[in-house]
C-alpha cells in the first residue's frame, strides 16, 4: 500500500489564535480522548506497549514548550461549535501521530515523534489496554492495513464525528498531501465506528504484565558476575551442614517440572469419547468430546498450550472477573480445535476454567487468549461455549447432548424462532445482542433443546452464555415457556447492564402488581438478579413496567446484596411516576410478605401492606423503609 507523506504546514496570520492556557485547559479536560485518538492513528506495528507510551508522549507534547498567558498560537477551526483550544491540541496530536508513522530514512534526520518517547517511561512492566472481542481485533487489523493518513481519516470520522469536509481540513492542516485519497482509502473499511470507543483502544485504562523476567535476570547476573562469584564462594565456605535454607529440596525458580511439562504436551491432552456423556451421571464440560477439523494439528495445539502457560507481549489476554489467568496445573481437556470464520480456534478445559485460543489463519500475529470460570457448571450452564464473534455475530459450540438450536428475539416473544443448523456441534452464527443495543429494538437469545427440555441463554460478552430463568428466587424455572418469554420481553434490554461481568444466570421475578392512581391500569414490579461464577458481584435491578410503555424502567439497583435471591427473597423499591392526568405520584412496592411501607425525606407517608401510592412533586427524593410480616426491617433498593 502506497504511503502518503506528511509535510509541515505553515500557519497563516489570518487564522484564529488561542492562548496557551486555553489550549492547556482543553488538553487537561479532554486528555483521555486525545490519547485514544493518538493511539488509534499510530501504526499498530509499534507494539502495544510502545504504542501506549508514544500516544501519551505525543499528547503531552501537544503544547508549546514555553508557558505564557500572553503567548498566542494559531488554531484550525473545524466548525463553529468546536472549542478553539481543543481544535488546536487535536491538530497537534494528529500531526505528531502522522509523523510517528513515517518510515525512517537513512539520509534524513528523524523527527522527534519517530523516536521512542523519553517520557513517560515504565521500567519492569509492559502496559497495554484491556482486550476486547473478535470485532475489535478484526478492526485493529483492518486499520493496520491502511496508510497513516487514511487511518487518521477513519478515526476522525468515527471518534470525533467529523464530516468529510472537516476531516479534509484537519488532514490538510496536519500536512497530508492528498486528503481526498486518504478519505477514499478509509472508505474501504466498514463503518464500525462504535468499536472505536471500546476498552480495546483505551490507552488510559491499562493492564500490566512483567517484562521478560528470565532475560532481565540473565542481564543482571551478567552485570554482577564478579560480585556474585565472590558471594557464592563466601556462602559455600560458611555453609552449615544443614543444607541450603528453609526451601529445603524445593526446585529453583524456572526449573523444569514434570506436571508443568505435561500441561504443555499436546500428546497428553485429555480426549473424551464421543458417547461418554450418554452414560455419565453428570452432564458438564468433563464429558464433552474433542470436536473440530484440527484436533490432530499438533503444532496448533502446542501453540495454544504454550500461550496459555506463557502469553507473550503481543497476545491479547482477557479473563472474566475472578478468573485466574495462569496456565493449567496438568494436561487440560480438549473441547475443540478447528477453523472458525477467518481464524483458527482451540478450546480447552481444566476442570475450573474454559480457555479459548485464537489466531488468524497463516499467522500467529494477533493471537488472543480468553479465559472464563465455569466451576460447577452442569446441564444448561454447560450447554454452549462461544467459538468466536465477528461482523456482529456470535458462533457457539454446543454440548453433545443438545439436539436443536434456534435464535429468538427476547423482546418479541410471539415472533417465533429461527433454526440454527448444527454441524458437529457448531451452530450457525446468530446476531450478537451486545453489538445491537443502539436503541434496543432487538435482543437475541440462544434457545437450546435437549433431553431435559428447552433452555434460553444469551451472550453477555463472556465465553459462556448466561442462562435466563423466571420465577421465585427459591424455585426458578426455564424462561423458554410462554409465561417466561412474556415476563422477559419488557426487560431484555436491561441485560446490557451486566455484560462482561462473568454472569452465570439471570432470573426475572415479578414480585408485585400495583394498581395505578387515576385509573391508569396496573403496573408490574420485577426484580432481575444476575448471579456470577465467582459468587461476588451479583447485580440486582428493581424494574417498573407501566401500561402503554414498551420496556421496563430501572427504578433501583444494588450490588452484592442478598435481596431478590434465594437466601433473602425480599424486595422493596420505589419510583416517581406521572399519571395520564399529569399528576405526580411516589409509588413503592415490596414483595408479598411486606407488612407495611413508610417513606422518609422529601415525602412522609406510610401504608399497610406491600404497596404505597402517594401524591408528590416532580423531582422529589425520598427514602423507603419496610417491615416484614415477621417484624424484620428492610430498606429500599437504591
Amino acid at each position: 500500500m502506497q504511503s502518503q507523506d506528511v509535510a509541515p504546514r505553515p500557519s497563516s496570520a489570518s487564522e484564529p489564535v488561542v492562548d496557551v492556557e486555553q489550549a492547556e485547559a482543553a488538553l487537561v479536560e479532554h486528555y483521555p480522548r486525545l490519547v485514544r485518538l493518538a493511539y488509534l492513528v499510530l501504526p499498530p506495528g509499534l507494539g502495544r506497549n510502545r504504542r501506549v507510551l508514544t500516544a501519551h508522549a505525543l499528547t503531552q507534547r501537544a503544547l508549546p514548550p514555553r508557558r505564557s498567558s500572553a503567548s498566542a498560537i494559531p488554531a484550525q477551526s473545524s466548525g463553529p461549535d468546536t472549542e478553539p483550544g481543543y481544535v488546536f491540541v487535536r491538530l497537534q496530536v494528529v500531526r505528531a501521530a502522522l509523523e510517528a508513522a513515517l518510515p525512517l530514512r537513512r539520509r534524513a534526520w528523524p523527527k522527534r515523534a519517530q523516536l521512542p518517547p523519553l517520557l513517560p517511561q515504565v521500567w519492569g512492566l509492559r502496559l497495554f489496554p484491556r482486550s476486547g472481542g473478535a470485532d475489535e481485533l478484526a478492526l485493529d487489523q483492518r486499520l493496520a492495513s491502511l496508510s497513516a493518513p487514511a487511518r487518521a481519516a477513519y478515526v476522525l470520522r468515527g471518534l470525533e464525528k467529523l464530516p468529510d469536509s472537516a476531516v479534509r481540513e484537519v488532514l490538510t492542516a496536519a500536512g497530508v498531501d492528498d486528503p481526498a485519497a486518504a478519505l477514499a482509502e478509509a472508505d474501504r473499511l466498514p463503518d464500525q465506528y462504535t468499536l472505536l470507543d471500546s476498552p480495546e483502544f483505551d490507552p488510559c485504562s491499562l493492564q500490566a504484565r512483567p517484562t521478560d523476567l528470565v532475560r532481565r535476570r540473565q542481564h543482571t547476573r551478567g552485570a554482577l558476575a564478579a560480585v556474585a562469584a565472590l558471594a557464592v564462594c563466601g556462602a559455600l565456605v560458611a555453609l552449615p551442614d544443614g543444607g541450603w535454607g528453609p526451601d529445603g529440596a524445593a526446585a529453583p525458580v524456572y526449573a523444569q517440572n514434570a506436571s508443568a511439562e505435561a500441561a504443555l504436551d499436546p500428546g497428553r491432552l485429555v480426549r473424551i469419547a464421543p458417547t461418554a456423556w450418554q452414560t455419565s451421571a453428570r452432564l458438564d464440560f468433563s464429558v464433552w468430546p474433542a470436536r473440530g477439523g484440527l484436533t490432530g494439528d499438533t503444532a496448533l495445539l502446542r501453540r495454544a498450550l504454550a500461550v496459555w502457560a506463557r502469553p507473550g507481549e503481543e497476545v491479547r489476554v482477557s479473563a472474566t472477573p475472578g478468573t485466574a489467568t495462569g496456565g493449567p496445573s496438568g494436561p487440560p481437556q480438549l473441547l475443540y480445535a478447528g477453523e472458525v470464520d477467518n481464524g483458527l480456534v482451540v478450546v480447552l478445559y481444566d476442570g475450573l476454567r474454559i480457555a479459548r485460543y485464537a489466531e488468524p489463519k497463516g499467522s500467529t500475529a494477533g493471537a488472543a487468549l480468553d479465559l472464563a470460570r465455569v466451576d460447577g457448571a452442569t446441564g444448561p450452564e454447560a450447554a454452549a461455549v462461544v467459538l468466536g464473534r465477528s461482523d456482529g455475530n456470535v458462533r457457539y459450540l454446543t454440548a453433545p447432548w443438545v439436539r436443536k438450536a434456534a435464535e429468538r428475539n427476547l423482546l418479541k416473544p410471539a415472533s417465533g424462532t429461527t433454526d440454527l443448523p448444527l454441524h458437529d456441534g457448531v451452530a450457525a452464527p446468530l446476531a450478537n445482542p451486545v453489538v445491537r443495543t443502539g436503541d434496543c429494538t432487538a435482543w437475541t437469545a440462544l434457545q437450546l433443546t435437549d433431553g431435559s427440555g428447552t433452555h434460553l441463554l444469551t451472550d453477555l460478552g463472556d465465553l459462556v452464555p448466561a442462562r435466563l430463568t423466571t420465577g421465585r428466587p427459591a424455585a426458578p424455572h426455564e424462561a423458554s415457556g410462554t409465561e417466561g418469554l412474556r415476563a422477559w420481553a419488557p426487560f431484555g434490554c436491561s441485560l446490557a447492564a451486566v455484560r462482561s461481568q462473568g454472569v452465570r444466570s439471570v432470573n426475572a421475578w415479578q414480585y408485585a402488581e400495583q394498581p395505578l392512581p387515576d385509573e391508569s391500569g396496573s403496573a408490574a414490579w420485577v426484580c432481575t438478579r444476575a448471579e456470577t461464577w465467582r459468587g461476588t458481584g451479583t447485580q440486582v435491578l428493581a424494574q417498573f413496567h407501566s401500561p402503554g410503555v414498551k420496556y421496563g424502567a430501572v427504578a433501583a439497583r444494588a450490588e452484592d446484596v442478598p435481596a431478590c435471591g434465594a437466601r433473602d427473597p425480599h424486595v422493596l423499591a420505589g419510583v416517581l411516576w406521572r399519571s395520564q392526568a399529569g399528576s405526580w405520584y411516589l409509588l413503592a412496592a415490596g414483595s408479598e410478605n411486606t407488612a407495611s411501607i413508610a417513606t422518609t425525606g422529601g415525602v412522609h407517608a406510610s401504608a399497610e401492606g406491600n404497596m404505597l401510592a402517594v401524591r408528590s412533586r416532580q423531582g422529589t427524593r425520598a427514602g423507603l423503609n419496610g417491615t416484614l410480616d415477621d417484624g424484620r426491617q428492610v430498606g429500599g433498593l437504591r
